[in-house]
């Protein structure tokens, strides 16, 4: 038996041991073993110090009470109680008297390490220069070192009150205390000192406490605004000073009770001292509270209401928010738009939500590959023209119950980047694409100006093997093959994105690691293969900075011929006086967080800044992270821990700095507290008569999630230059009890390009600009608009015959743009057939201004049915619909076999739905071009399967003869400019 204890305790203490060194060499390969060690070895010290406090002050605790036992001759007369316990505890005391503080320390170290950060930002602090309003500490003051005292105070009140507990046991088990048969209590003189010590030192970090809380009160979130208030600053700050002055002289009648052996000043203190925690700490501030404040808290609490302000404000960087009026126009009149085609030609008409069904079906190729549900907007130059892109990643859709070897040898990476113009569509209602196809090519990039293997991605498996020597056969499946009769390509990684698993030893600790047997015993790892786990940007950037706060999406770009997951950080606390309080996972949770975009950060916070952004490669896995706010103090009081992790932005690229964008997360939590704290006068902000609310998202069933922000390039009144630009909404905050008024009060952008210079931000990055919509005018909101839409008689006309055939009609995201002086509202509208392979296309655009509604196939003329005829706008559609012609001169572009095949199928289904429709309206004649339009379709798209396979196609195409299940895809006859 005892063998196979030491046998299980070798197993585990092994197991455990190689956890620690899979992480060691996870580190290590990315050049972060800093981090690694600095960690666990700080964890270390503090578990150390805490267990040996606790444990030493126990046992101390525990050996001076029996030390000073009494001892007593023997009395066969009467029965000692205590002597049969005494008689019985004996031959194991030695063993209790160690092993008590040892498990107690063990668990009180234990709950103390994991405030490790708090630890190392006391002894690592950096001062603010800016001081609270109320004690004019430095911000760091409590930033740093008002946690670590409250940790320290209570871990030590909780070591005194336990080994005092311990102590007083001990005193009573060896009749130090004894209970008289009369109903008395004798104790002796060594535990009247050990009382005495306990109640001494309780008392004095009590007093520290009560000083503490003093400060404490500007972090009170339980007022009406955050910080402290009238009651506190006139009741509650005096009377904890009172009470630690009082904690201090009863702390010091326990000490002369203790030497006179009289103890009868020391109770007096007590009690004393707890009247003075009921009458001072309790109820002298209710009194004030409710017969001072509350008949005159608007006059009394203005003070400290624009502490809250100014201090919210600053502590979530709105300070400089740039708000200004917005005379709002209702009525649209022509040519409106004409002076702002900065914005109108950049109308995001793809909508990354719904288009990526469509990225599956066109650009999937096979069913090892897929994108994920949300795709990415970011932007590009084309030929000089910043365009904005939808982009995703084809990553890897492994079945997880196929063979061990296919899921982690076999299918090890995703392949290559896909981008469609934002702001136009293709033939079909297709998303318009820039970057496509296998190998990845178009006028954004090709497989020979990038890196297109993605083996690090928000969808990569648990865990891959890959690499080998030169002569080693390639096994990882690359690509499908891009001719005819041949085969998928093998690849073998030549990168260096993982631990080496060729040793024995390496391939037992990873095996230990999964749980998998396969991996220590296959003939498929060789001497230079290495393993890739850990492999999604967002988890990658949480371990290598374990002290930031990491944003819930993660998007690509081609950053220098590589692939790079761009990663945004921000550093935050719950510490800033006066500051309120957000739930950080409340905040940012909108209709499109979920999946890749869960939010996983959870917490209060009141300060949040963006001081990293970090990029990860995907082809390598390599992490680098930028400080991008390098002045801001918690960064470098992390900065201090970690001194050689984080580079300068300065040492960013042109082409990454071109791609990085204001964070999506730190943009909600903004929107979140603006709604509030876009007024400035504490008088109105008491009132709460202009409170805002963001808007549900008026596109989804579920009517209590938010409507997210978008990213459009778009210019803002009174600003210079279009720029790419983070927007959302507000409309009137709901009186409890009260019926919700979607009209709109105010709109915010941020701008969000932060310039194409090597190492320099572009001077307006950041700049929030808020419109404030006059509250008499009755601007329509997001809710408001998609009501108009939806009850409008033509509208509803046209959409229901989209619907026949069993096909689907999605409403895309509905943006909102300040232009023609007024707010215009823009929602892209998809069908989508009931076919397995279908995915939603482009059919119709709505638009609206004011209470007009207009209804087409394309934006310019939605436009002009809103505007009289006339909107003045400059769209992009000489590239929407059947594409761009090209120019006098100008050789027309060649298309791959893919996207032949695709284009063609593409024909052949919207020529056989408009058939369709021609036939349920008896137009004989357009059906029989619309017959000739599907066989041409058809005919490409054999030759253009010919081409790939060297077989007779195989179209997805539905019979020409066939009984139509689709919508038809004819125009819907156009709405008229109405007013619903």
């Amino acid at each position: 038996m005892p063998t196979i204890i030491v046998i299980g305790v070798l197993v585990a203490v092994f197991v455990f041991v190689s956890s620690i060194y899979a992480d060691v060499l996870w580190y290590n390969q990315l050049g972060f073993q800093r981090v690694f060690w600095t960690e666990y070895l700080s964890k270390a010290a503090i578990f150390v110090v805490a267990f040996v406090i606790m444990a030493l002050a126990i046992w101390f605790s525990l050996r001076l009470a029996y030390r000073s036992r009494p001892v007593y001759a023997p009395d066969g007369h009467q029965p000692d109680t205590m002597s049969k316990y005494q008689s019985q505890l004996e031959p194991m005391r030695r063993l209790l008297m160690i092993g008590v503080p040892v498990v107690i320390g063990i668990f009180a170290a234990t709950a103390v390490t994991s405030q490790w950060k708090e630890v190392l930002l006391f002894f690592n602090q950096v001062d603010f220069n800016k001081v609270d309003p109320e004690f004019g500490m430095d911000l760091s003051f409590y930033m740093f070192s008002l946690p670590f005292i409250g940790l320290l105070t209570g871990y030590l009140i909780s070591v005194v009150l336990i080994a005092g507990i311990a102590g007083l046991l001990t005193h009573y088990l060896y009749g130090g205390i004894r209970i008289e048969e009369r109903g008395g209590v004798a104790i002796g003189k060594p535990a009247r000192i050990h009382i005495a010590v306990v109640a001494v030192a309780f008392l004095l970090l009590q007093a520290v406490n009560f000083w503490v809380d003093r400060y404490s009160t500007l972090l009170a979130q339980d007022g009406r605004v955050a910080g402290a208030l009238y009651t506190d600053v006139h009741a509650v700050i005096p009377t904890k000073t009172i009470l630690a002055i009082a904690a201090v002289l009863v702390a010091v009648a326990f000490i002369v009770g203790a030497i006179m052996g009289r103890w009868r000043l020391p109770i007096i203190g007590t009690a004393m001292l707890l009247v003075t925690v009921i009458v001072a700490g309790g109820i002298y501030p209710f009194i004030v509270q409710q017969y001072q404040v509350v008949p005159s808290e608007k006059t009394l609490e203005r003070e400290f209401i624009q502490k809250n302000i100014d201090m919210t404000r600053e502590a979530y960087g709105l300070d400089a928010v740039e708000a200004s009026n917005y005379d709002v126009e209702l009525n649209p009149q022509k040519n409106a738009l004409s002076q702002d085609s900065a914005t109108t030609t950049n109308i995001r008409l793809l909508d990354p939500n719904l288009v990526a069904a469509a990225f599956d079906q066109l650009q999937q190729f096979r069913t090892y590959y897929k994108f994920t549900t949300t795709l990415n907007v970011d932007r590009y130059e084309i030929d000089g023209k910043t365009e904005d892109t939808v982009i995703g990643v084809r990553e890897l859709n492994v079945n997880p119950n196929d063979s061990w070897v296919n899921q982690h040898i076999t299918y090890t990476h995703g392949y290559g980047l896909v981008a469609a113009y934002g702001n136009r569509v293709a033939a079909g209602g297709r998303p318009d694409f820039m970057l496509s196809g296998i190998p990845t090519d178009g006028v954004l990039a090709s497989d020979d100006t990038y890196e297109p293997r993605i083996y690090f991605g928000e969808l990569s498996p648990d865990y891959s093997i890959v690499g080998g020597p030169e002569d080693w056969e390639p096994r990882e499946l690359d690509r499908p093959a891009s001719g005819s009769g041949s085969e998928d390509t093998r690849n073998t990684f030549d990168g260096d994105g993982g631990p080496a698993v060729g040793n024995f030893f390496n391939r037992l600790v990873y095996s230990l690691k999964f749980a998998s047997t396969d991996l220590l015993l296959s003939d498929a790892i060789n001497d230079d293969s290495q393993i890739l786990y850990d492999r999604n940007p967002k988890q990658r950037v949480e371990k290598v900075a374990p002290y930031l706060t990491v944003d819930s999406n993660a998007y690509p770009a081609i950053v220098d011929g590589r692939v790079q997951w761009i990663v945004d950080a921000y550093t935050t606390s719950k510490n800033y006086p006066y500051s309120k309080q957000q739930a950080l996972d409340s905040a940012v949770t909108d209709s499109l967080t979920g999946g890749t975009r869960a939010v996983t950060q959870t917490g209060q916070i009141n300060y949040i800044r963006n001081s990293v952004k970090a990029t990860v490669d995907a082809y390598d896995g390599s992490v680098v992270l930028y400080a991008w706010e390098p002045e801001e103090p918690l960064l470098q009081a992390w900065q201090k821990v970690f001194p050689t992790n984080i580079k300068s932005y300065e040492d960013m690229s042109a082409e990454l700095m071109s791609h990085v964008r204001y964070p999506e997360d730190l943009f909600k939590v903004q929107r979140e507290l603006l709604a509030l704290y876009h007024v400035t006068d504490p008088g109105g902000f008491y009132d709460e008569n202009d409170a805002w609310s963001v808007p549900s998202d008026p596109t989804q069933s579920n009517a209590s999630v938010k409507q997210p922000p978008y990213y459009l390039s778009l210019k803002m009144p009174k600003q210079d230059n279009e720029a790419f630009s983070l927007t959302s909404t507000f409309i009137p905050k709901t009186a409890p009890g009260g019926q919700q008024r979607n009209v709109l009060f105010g709109f915010l952008a941020a701008e969000a390009d932060a310039g194409s210079k090597a190492g320099v931000k572009a001077e307006g990055y950041g700049k929030l600009r808020l419109l404030e919509i006059p509250r008499e005018l009755s601007v329509p909101g997001p809710g408001q608009a998609q009501q108009n839409f939806d009850s409008n008689a033509t509208v509803s006309q046209a959409l229901n015959l989209l619907r026949q055939g069993a096909s689907e009609v999605k409403n895309g995201n509905l943006l909102s743009l300040p232009v023609g002086g007024g707010i215009l509202y823009v929602q892209p509208v998809y069908v989508q057939s009931s076919g397995q392979t279908s995915y939603p296309t482009l059919r119709k655009v709505l638009v609206a201004f004011g209470d007009k509604v207009g209804f087409a196939d394309t934006l310019a003329e939605a436009l002009d049915q809103v505007f009289q005829g006339t909107s003045g706008a400059v769209t992009s559609e000489s590239d929407n619909g059947e594409g761009t012609a090209p120019a006098p001169g100008e050789e027309p572009e060649t298309l791959t076999e893919e996207q032949q095949l695709t284009d063609a199928l593409g024909d052949a289904n919207a020529a056989i739905k408009a058939g369709q429709a021609a036939l349920a309206e008896n137009d004989f004649a357009t059906y029989g071009q619309e017959q000739a339009k599907l066989q041409d379709a058809l005919e490409r798209a054999t030759d253009a399967q010919d081409a790939l396979t060297g077989a007779p196609a195989a179209t997805d195409a539905p019979d020409a003869d066939a009984p139509a299940t689709d919508a038809p895809a004819t125009d819907a006859p156009e709405a008229e400019t109405t007013e619903p």
